[in-house]
């Protein structure tokens, strides 16, 4: 993961991000990192999630899409992500002031799901994103530790693969910590039938499938 040496406010990052760059950008705290392709397990747990959400959302036939691109702003001025997968709700999406134009989120009401699946820059997920997610106001968050990279505090000592669904109650997160076969229970997608291991082996799943 490479960072640009100069901080920069969300505003000057969205200026600055390059028209129809094939690379993928956050902004960090003021910092301009650009984000790693990553291993092709992780893009198929990635689109595995990607997949089975759409079909649950085309199935029950919800007000809510999954964006080809989008940018997530912090509360603060100096933070933008863009999810692994992420869920808009099609009513509140009509609010955001900068959607139609930048594909730029600014509310967690617009937000139904986030999801992270975990790289070597495993912190940024159980921290940084936590945090700033959580501030936003998003009301489902999951992060999806398949190769178990995260603190033992997140994946269990000794490490294992690790689905956290954080739910937003309050105004804080609460989090469940799922591993092989729990049982997915998703706020956002109560009828949803999957557990921690068919998500982290989705390549094994899609061929059974098949």
């Amino acid at each position: 993961m490479q960072t640009i040496p100069k901080t920069f406010t969300f505003d000057e990052f969205v200026a600055w991000y390059p028209e129809n760059s094939i690379r993928r950008y956050e902004l960090h705290n003021g910092v301009i990192v650009e984000m790693p392709l990553g291993p092709g397990d992780r893009s198929e747990v990635t689109g595995f999630i990607w997949g089975e959400i759409g079909a649950e959302i085309r199935r029950l036939q919800l007000p809510y899409f999954i964006p080809g691109s989008c940018l997530l702003k912090s509360v603060r001025n100096e933070s933008g992500y863009q999810p692994g997968v992420v869920i808009l709700d099609r009513l509140a999406i009509a609010n955001e002031p900068r959607w139609k134009k930048e594909s730029i989120v600014t509310m967690g009401s617009s937000v139904r799901l986030a999801v992270e699946v975990v790289n070597a820059n495993w912190r940024d997920d159980y921290h940084l994103k936590f945090a700033d997610y959580e501030e936003i106001g998003i009301a489902e968050y999951w992060i999806a530790d398949y190769l178990g990279l995260g603190g033992r505090e997140f994946t269990g000592n000794p490490k294992q693969p690790t689905l956290s669904v954080c739910q937003l109650i309050e105004g804080e997160y609460q989090v469940k910590q799922l591993r092989d076969d729990d049982t997915i229970e998703s706020p956002t997608f109560p009828e949803l039938n999957l557990t921690a291991e068919q998500i982290f082996r989705a390549d094994l799943l899609l061929t059974e499938q098949n």
